[in-house]
């Protein structure tokens, strides 16, 4: 079957000659990443309608596609851990029987691609060749993930050629099926270095290098391997005088992770010199490095942006980097000038307009209290843009050895609880503090507003085996690194009693960036509380700031009654995750409750 195949790994060949019995396909094409082989798929999905060309004067080497109406976002759902025993996915993870999982899925995949053209994606998550780096095989029956995973991972032979013949390689089997939601399932094998999607064609079901290995089974790989991946942008700091300091943090949704990652400084310390670089936005992979420093590397080579609210104000260079190379998806399309649009873009919707279902849209329809059936482009439209077109793209970017870590700053979205910014006492206490992250639920999340979803390390969707186990390597990392990070959580959006956040954000996020790594190079003292050590106000950068002294102390304050209240939900969270929570959590949350008093 494989007589010219670009590689000789047995591995590789007896997987695929494997699946592509199964799947039955007319044609099987392998992809070597190639600019002409790119451009060939892309006039073959323009002339099926799989995809539509955008003005090319305006948007070069631009498109729009839209997903089925039932396939526009990431199934948690119909997400499954399918480790050998329930005990090892935890309760926090759907787990499914490996075996059983096998039968069911290779029952849908069987004869799937009859009519249709396999293609074989040889990729790599980071740069081929860094130790950091693991290679991957997407086989699937669709173009649009082709493209896009030319956009979000480094495709080509040469990952077949750095792989050699080593089994160290993730297996991923995608197929679009009918796009049944009944029959909907994107399971990760952790044991096996496997997953498989069927019957979804949405990218965060099916792009599976991205959720499914770089976080799901990388997890997994690096407890094994003792290594860390993890849910976290990272961000580099350039001092007026040219020195870089390196940031990794992460955020659940909604709490502004990519709008950190490519920050503009405000405009004093854009005047004083100070720079922001952007290496990653979404997932960081972290091994110690010779000098006993954590490094950290962006195993992607794209962005998988959120469109909604993306706009010259909120988050200039994502903007700046969709505008040629990009993949835009359900979003509006605009007929007059060809080009797209979406909510929050601008104040100047289309007259002459598809919406993302691929009707006739009418922008004074659009009703802000029922956006699902009213908004032009999907609530969670997407864009998938090339990193090196981002302004502020890190010239560490491409590096096989990563940037070192100074600090990890963990956050979450509550209205009280949590201080403007803290630091953890220690490693130990800074892994707990990740433990117990959370958010409160906002109006757009659902009915109930104000509900603490706890999100451990922002990984709750994404660990690929018990939550427990997870917290536990945290700990055992922590004796592996001798020069650790730092550890500190942020809380943008503190409210005021009439519900107004308190603090700007957006850029002026930096004020608190910098105190976070002036802790870290020892230049400040703090104040010591409960929780952790806060700053003192003089310490910040407010210059330009109108915020009077009252208020920044009241964004700083620490009260023990709101804290007392929060433990009961800690505690709560903990019963959950069951008797695999490490000892070492229950007394970090002891050592709490009696710093609480």
């Amino acid at each position: 079957m494989f007589s010219n195949a670009p590689t000789k790994n047995p591995t590789v060949l007896a997987w695929l000659e494997d699946k592509i019995k199964l799947v039955n396909p007319d044609k099987v094409v392998w992809i070597d990443g190639s600019d002409e082989q790119i451009e060939a798929l892309r006039a073959e999905a323009c002339s099926t309608g799989e995809m539509i060309k955008l003005n090319q004067e305006l948007l070069p080497d631009c498109y729009l596609h839209r997903t089925a109406v039932n396939d526009v976002a990431r199934v948690e759902g119909r997400t499954f851990i399918c480790a050998p025993t329930k005990e090892e996915a935890g309760p926090t993870n759907n787990w499914m029987d490996p075996s059983e999982a096998y039968e069911m899925l290779y029952d849908i995949a069987k004869d799937s691609y009859k009519g249709r053209t396999a293609y074989i994606i040889p990729y790599s998550m980071g740069p081929v060749g860094s130790p950091f780096s693991k290679a991957g095989i997407e086989l699937t029956d669709s173009i649009y993930v082709v493209l896009n995973m030319c956009i979000m991972t480094r495709v080509g032979f040469n990952v077949l050629d750095s792989l050699g013949d080593s089994n160290d390689w993730v297996r991923g089997l995608h197929c679009r099926c009918d796009i049944d939601e009944e029959k909907r399932y994107i399971c990760q094998f952790p044991q096996d270095n496997t997953i498989i999607s069927v019957n979804s064609g949405y990218g965060g079901n099916v792009l599976l290098g991205k959720k499914c290995f770089a976080l799901r089974i990388a997890s997994y790989l690096g407890r094994k391997e003792g290594w860390m991946a993890e849910h976290m942008l990272i961000l580099g700091i350039e001092y007026p005088n040219g020195d870089v300091k390196y940031i990794t943090a992460a955020f659940p949704s909604a709490c502004g992770k990519t709008n950190l990652a490519m920050l503009i400084p405000p405009e004093f310390l854009k005047n004083k010199g100070y720079k922001v670089w952007c290496v990653g936005d979404d997932i960081a992979w972290l091994r110690v490095g010779a000098d006993g420093r954590l490094y950290a590397v962006n195993p992607e080579n794209g962005f998988f942006g959120v469109a909604p609210g993306t706009n010259d104000k909120s988050n200039p260079n994502a903007l700046a980097t969709t505008m040629r190379d990009t993949i835009f998806t359900n979003v509006v399309h605009d007929l007059d000038n060809n080009t797209v649009w979406w909510e929050g873009l601008n104040d100047n919707p289309p007259v002459n307009a598809i919406d993302w279902k691929g009707n006739p849209w009418d922008y004074r329809k659009y009703d802000k209290n029922n956006k699902a059936a009213t908004a032009g482009a999907h609530p969670n439209s997407r864009f998938t843009a090339l990193a090196k077109n981002c302004p502020c793209i890190s010239s560490e970017f491409n590096s096989t050895v990563g940037v070192p870590v100074s600090a990890i700053v963990f956050g979450g979205r509550r209205a009280k609880t949590a201080p403007l910014v803290y630091q953890s006492f220690n490693w130990q206490n800074g892994a707990f503090v990740g433990s117990i992250m959370a958010s409160e639920t906002t109006a757009a999340a659902s009915g109930a507003v104000g509900v603490v979803r706890r999100d451990p390390m922002a990984m709750r969707p994404f660990v690929g085996y018990n939550m427990g186990d997870y917290w536990a390597h945290w700990i055992e990392m922590g004796k592996k690194i001798p020069n650790a990070p730092k550890i500190f959580h942020v809380n943008w959006f503190r409210t005021d009693d009439n519900g107004n956040f308190i603090w700007p954000g957006f850029g002026d996020n930096m004020r608190v960036l910098l105190w976070i790594l002036d802790r870290c190079e020892g230049k400040v003292d703090a104040v010591e509380t409960p929780i952790g050590y806060v700053p003192k106000v003089e310490d910040l950068q407010l210059e330009g700031l109108d915020i009077d002294e009252a208020t920044i102390k009241e964004l700083l304050r620490v009260e023990p009654d709101w804290w007392k209240e929060d433990i009961v939900n800690i505690k709560e969270f903990y019963e959950l995750v069951g008797d695999h929570v490490p000892a070492e959590m229950y007394e970090e949350l002891a050592a709490l409750e009696k710093r609480l008093g």
